[in-house]
């Protein structure tokens, strides 16, 4: 999978790509650090880090001025799981079936779309339902080892 790029043309002016190359760094740490309720204070280095770490990270970009409108990044071993994870679409460019369709391609990647996909969310249920996720019908067989962000940014010689 390494060095595979996806790019999708859409008709109302909007392309989606997985080249790294492409992503505005710092569009995306502003939003995940400003104004993402999971992310907030995340300092850019731990961003560059995060997606320098996950195979394929998504841009949503404005095809006439290339400026980057929205970002999802998947961890995965491409054979039996995926997570999903920093999906945003900017406010501006809300309402235009942006999420939607950047959830579509996800999930219709070919060496993603028999894995077992899992996500945290908030406020974005419906959206996720519409794609086949639904709610973890036994979560006594899940388990979770919470975030420590103190450790995770000590690790990198950052401060708090």
């Amino acid at each position: 999978m390494k060095g595979t790029t996806l790019n999708v043309e859409k008709n109302n002016g909007y392309f989606i790509s997985t080249n790294k190359d492409l992503l505005q760094i710092d569009i995306i740490h502003s939003f995940l650090s400003n104004d993402s309720y999971w992310a907030k204070g995340m300092h850019k280095e731990l961003v560059v880090e995060a997606i320098r770490n996950s195979p394929l990270c998504y841009g949503v970009y404005d095809s006439e001025t290339n400026q980057q409108v929205g970002f999802a990044r998947v961890i995965t071993d491409f054979v039996r799981f995926s997570w999903l994870a920093d999906v945003f679409i900017l406010p501006a460019y809300r309402g235009k079936g942006l999420s939607k369709w950047l959830i579509e391609v996800i999930v219709k990647h070919p060496k993603l779309k028999g894995t077992r996909f899992m996500l945290v969310t908030q406020d974005a249920h419906t959206l996720y339902e519409q794609y086949g996720f639904e709610k973890i019908t036994e979560p006594e067989k899940f388990m979770i080892r919470k975030l420590n962000m103190g450790v995770v940014i000590e690790s990198y010689g950052l401060e708090l």
